[in-house]
């Protein structure tokens, strides 16, 4: 028996399949994942979605404008701000409204609080996914500083539901300019506790540093976008391309790298929260005065069109398209997705790669699954 097991090759495993998930600590959300394997090694495999599927693009063509901004928010709830952000600002750019600045300025910082604290709960996870479970600790602890800063500002602290077309709903908070301001100040000198902790860490890098290659083309074909995207070379930054909001007044750079591997799609999260850090500081002494809301007529109708909006997530372009037939709810509306369109690259470059791979490579996509099923 001893004897036929030592002349078992490689090439005499039989390949067998395995489901991961659709309840799977490392898929962060109802995801199941059909992998073939051969041995320890990833031959083929097939995302299922839809487990949690509640029809977000079919319920918009029955309510109104301002109630379409709080079901975005239950698609990427980590970039809730952004994404109500969107939807504003392509009912606005349909209406024709002209948005002051005070209004504009501080939907910028808000956004890159989001961002920040997206990536902080994906740092967080990343590292503990790979067994780092300090890194849990502390990226939670970090974390609640904004979201506490939300929650005084909001009255909400994931799902904020804070911007409304033609503006805010509330002006910021007495404490908002202090308590941002501490926070950058506070988060300045903590971020490099995160590369002590982990990004120069042996065991970490051996097992993301060349994982998972996605070459500049294939990001393209796909259209990966985010750090994902731009972890490959991929130019996609629509804060760069087509700024809106503040981000024409601000100095920031695209974080881009070459390599395109699950260890660079991290250093381009720890790299842009750097960067939001430094568009805050640009803007939180400078808001402008002015009203926080310009006055909506009651009911919003949009002129019969059609209208699409891109803005920047923390996991790339969120694509907003809305087609309107004069009247209170639209025609029709579909959402242009990052994560859906980011999650159609993982079997390409989880081929070849280990089981234990495949929960670095998928981690490194940072999915929000509720975003992909809508």
């Amino acid at each position: 028996m001893e004897e036929k097991v030592k002349n078992i090759t490689a090439d005499d495993q039989q390949e067998y399949v395995i489901n991961m998930g659709p309840q799977h600590p490392s898929t962060h959300g109802v995801l199941r994942l059909v992998v073939s394997l051969k041995g320890e090694i990833v031959q083929n495999l097939i995302p299922h979605i839809g487990y949690i599927h509640r029809g977000i693009e079919k319920m918009c063509e029955s309510i109104t404008y301002p109630q379409i901004i709080h079901l975005t928010d239950r698609m990427d709830y980590l970039s809730a701000h952004i994404n109500n952000e969107a939807v504003c600002l392509n009912v606005e750019k349909a209406l024709e409204i002209d948005i002051p600045d005070r209004i504009k300025v501080i939907r910028t910082i808000m956004a890159e609080l989001t961002r920040i604290q997206s990536h902080q709960l994906w740092w967080c996870s990343f590292g503990m996914d790979l067994g780092g479970l300090t890194c849990f600790f502390y990226g939670l602890r970090d974390r609640e500083k904004i979201l506490d800063i939300f929650e005084e500002t909001c009255g909400g602290r994931m799902i904020v539901s804070y911007n409304c077309p033609g503006g805010l709903m509330y002006d910021i908070h007495p404490n908002f300019q202090k308590r941002v301001k501490e926070f950058i100040n506070y988060f300045r000198k903590t971020l490099p506790e995160y590369d002590q902790l982990l990004t120069g860490n042996v065991i970490f890098k051996e097992r993301t540093k060349g994982v998972g290659r996605l070459s500049l083309e294939d990001a393209i074909a796909y259209g990966a976008t985010g750090p994902t995207g731009r972890a490959s070379g991929f130019s996609c930054d629509v804060r760069k391309q087509e700024p809106y909001s503040a981000y024409d007044r601000v100095s920031f750079n695209e974080v881009l790298f070459n390599d395109g591997d699950t260890y660079h799609r991290y250093l381009a999260r720890i790299a842009e929260m750097r960067e939001s850090m430094d568009i805050i500081e640009q803007l939180i002494d400078n808001i402008p005065e002015g009203p926080y809301a310009v006055k909506m007529k009651p009911v919003i109708k949009l002129p019969e069109g059609e209208y699409y909006q891109r803005v920047e997530t923390a996991r790339g372009e969120l694509g907003v398209y809305i087609i309107s037939d004069g009247n209170k709810n639209p025609l029709r509306v579909k959402f242009r997705s990052p994560n859906f369109v980011n999650l159609s690259i993982l079997n390409e470059i989880s081929k070849g790669w280990k089981i234990a791979d495949l929960v670095a490579i998928g981690g490194s996509l940072d999915l929000v699954i509720p975003d992909i099923d809508r």
